[in-house]
């Protein structure tokens, strides 16, 4: 493809304003052609943002009056695998919002098609492009971590429930802080660990604090329709022997407003990923290494650089580092989980 890429939106919410949005108008090799939202007044109102001229209501109609190269999906969870599938049908590669979709059966069906048509499709999954999971990416392939046997994930928040948009509407996002949050440092464990292949999954979500009003470091939650959990936590055996551990929650009784981390457990050193530190025995004596400068480096976000990554892969200049194959890995992952939740029994996640 060349340069401008011809771009479209699919949904109009804040992730679209303030990350694609944003990144397509003031990258030199896009150009933001045209918008869709279910409402056609929140379409024109975002075009309008951007000085795009083109409002829809209507994918089909998006993709029938505009020849374009790439679309980013930013709908709530339950619209990713029919905006993914139309923007793949239509010739488009497609960069959608995590989590791929709702079921691992769509996520499957999305990779199939992306796979058929020759388009990229990538998955909203930042945490890959912070800085600090690229050096830690890079010492772990390289062998210095040794074997890593286990896995701990924490996305905890003391009282973030989101006060906007769908996030506490089961039927729309397919669950709460595990799926949103969670989800992100997931990705990351299983990135950073070479997508090992998930055995058994056993699970527990809880419902204790959003149900009723509380203070909203995000904003005021509708606490009387709220479907979702406040908390989940799991653990995952691969079959190489690998364990995993996850925490992840909207609402708790912790010390912090938010917490994420992937601590990596190997058996010549260990890590943890925010801050980034790497923990080992050398010379009789234990050692922790930090680096020196790493944002000073690289001062762009981590969706920033996320944005750039997936433009020059459509252009042909770099390869994806997200996969739509991984994205069905995550969801099975994330469906083995919530369904041994609900049965309170292990879950086989094996291919």
């Amino acid at each position: 493809m060349v340069s401008p890429l011809r771009v479209g939106i699919v949904g109009a919410g804040g992730i679209a304003h303030g990350v694609h949005a944003k990144r397509y108008v003031d990258h030199p090799h896009t150009e933001l052609v045209a918008v869709m939202s279910r409402t056609k007044d929140k379409a024109r109102a975002f075009a309008a943002d951007f000085d795009v001229e083109h409002a829809y209501d209507s994918l089909e109609e998006m993709f029938k009056q505009h020849d374009l190269d790439a679309v980013s999906i930013c709908t709530p969870n339950k619209f990713h695998y029919e905006g993914t599938i139309a923007a793949l049908k239509a010739g488009c590669h497609v960069l959608c919002e995590k989590p791929p979709a709702m079921t691992e059966d769509e996520a499957k069906q999305m990779a199939e098609v992306a796979n058929r048509t020759g388009r990229i499709l990538m998955y909203g999954f930042h945490f890959r492009h912070d800085l600090e999971a690229t050096v830690l990416k890079k010492f772990v392939d390289a062998g210095e971590l040794g074997n890593v046997y286990h896995v701990n994930v924490q996305a905890m928040r003391r009282r973030g429930i989101p006060g906007w948009g769908v996030f506490t509407n089961r039927e729309l996002q397919g669950g709460g802080p595990l799926i949103d949050v969670g989800v992100h440092m997931l990705d990351l464990a299983m990135y950073l660990t070479g997508f090992q292949e998930p055995e058994t999954v056993l699970a527990q979500t809880h419902q204790r604090i959003g149900t009723r009003p509380g203070v909203g470091l995000l904003g005021e939650w509708d606490a009387d329709n709220y479907s979702i959990e406040d908390l989940a936590s799991g653990m995952i055996r691969f079959q190489n022997g690998m364990s995993l551990v996850l925490e992840t929650s909207y609402a708790a009784n912790v010390a912090k407003d938010e917490y994420l981390n992937v601590s990596l457990m190997g058996d010549k050193a260990g890590a943890d990923s925010y801050p980034l530190r790497i923990y080992e025995e050398k010379h009789g004596a234990l050692f922790d290494k930090q680096p020196a400068y790493l944002h000073d480096l690289d001062d762009r976000t981590s969706h920033e650089r996320q944005m750039d990554h997936f433009i020059e892969c459509c252009l042909g200049q770099s390869s994806p580092i997200t996969t739509a194959e991984q994205g069905v890995v995550i969801q099975r992952l994330l469906g083995a989980l919530y369904e041994s939740a609900r049965t309170g029994e292990a879950v086989k996640c094996h291919k």
